[in-house]
């Protein structure tokens, strides 16, 4: 099944640099690390429980520079649980949720095209 989603993507994924997070909107319900990214979606680590997560957009932003990105509306494609990733004093796991971006702008394109181009470190 995996092959089957690699091999219907039209772009290639990049892994991203560190310290990247993303924020799920509205309200930054989740926030988490981006774990690698291309024109078409991305996938991002967090610390879940296993509720749904629901969300109609999100935001890029980086710890240290001067990266941001807001309102990339996204639909969500999986969100599941890393096997052996639970943390020992509560019942939350590391999840990865994996979102195709909706129709961006013209500017959002280009500003996501200039992140991967400027800060991708390699093909995911």
């Amino acid at each position: 099944m995996w092959n089957q989603r690699v091999a219907r993507r039209k772009h290639k994924r990049f892994q991203a640099p560190r310290g990247v997070f993303v924020g799920v909107g509205p309200d930054f319900v989740k926030v988490g690390l981006l774990g690698d990214i291309s024109i078409d979606g991305l996938a991002f680590r967090y610390v879940g429980n296993g509720e749904a997560l629901i969300g109609s957009y999100v935001e890029l932003f980086m710890a240290e520079g001067d990266f941001y990105l807001g309102n990339l509306p996204i639909d969500i494609v999986s969100n599941i649980e890393l096997a052996g990733d639970i943390f020992s004093n509560s019942n939350e796991a590391l999840r990865r949720c994996s979102m195709k971006f909706k129709k961006l702008t013209s500017q959002q394109r280009a500003k996501l095209q200039e992140f991967v181009d400027r800060h991708a470190v390699g093909e995911a």
